[in-house]
């Protein structure tokens, strides 16, 4: 009888493991999909680049990337025709959940509130940002559109 009660007993603390190791590997999977879900709908949040002229505002610059690059060359995100803006002149990045700006070593400099950048520094909405002679104001917060690679040029 002993016998039969003892083999009841391993049977019974053999499954009990087995459902907790179900249970820790279930809890396990449901919070890896839960983190996975909270980093994809991490993105960041659209800038806006608006061009002060000496006329009056110029034309806004509006990305919802995450890496935007100013410039003369034709593959930056940003193309400035302007002869004070350098090919490659300035990079905006978000990281660390704010946008930075970052001098790419241009001639005529990159300056953040009339502070020459010469290294990183976070950008907040408001803010008053120069590459050459070019002055734009900075704005952070969600885009109109979609599509989270748009970028959009509009002419005031």
């Amino acid at each position: 009888m002993s016998g039969q009660i003892l083999l009841v007993l391993r049977a019974a603390l053999a499954l009990s493991l087995y459902a907790f190791l179900g249970w820790t590997l279930l809890t396990l999977w449901r919070s890896l999909r839960r983190q996975a879900e909270v980093v994809t709908v991490r993105q960041a949040p659209a800038i806006t680049l608006t061009n002060q002229e000496q006329a009056g505002p110029g034309p806004e610059y509006m990305f919802s990337i995450s890496e935007v690059t100013i410039g003369r060359d034709p593959t930056c995100d940003c193309q400035l025709d302007d002869k004070t803006v350098s090919a490659s002149h300035a990079r905006l990045s978000y990281h660390h959940g704010h946008w930075w700006v970052e001098d790419l070593a241009s001639r005529n400099g990159t300056f953040l509130n009339a502070v020459r950048v010469a290294e990183p520094h976070v950008l907040t909405a408001g803010d008053e940002l120069r590459c050459g002679q070019v002055l734009f104001v900075v704005a952070i917060g969600a885009a109109e559109q979609s599509d989270p690679e748009a970028v959009s040029v509009r002419e005031s």
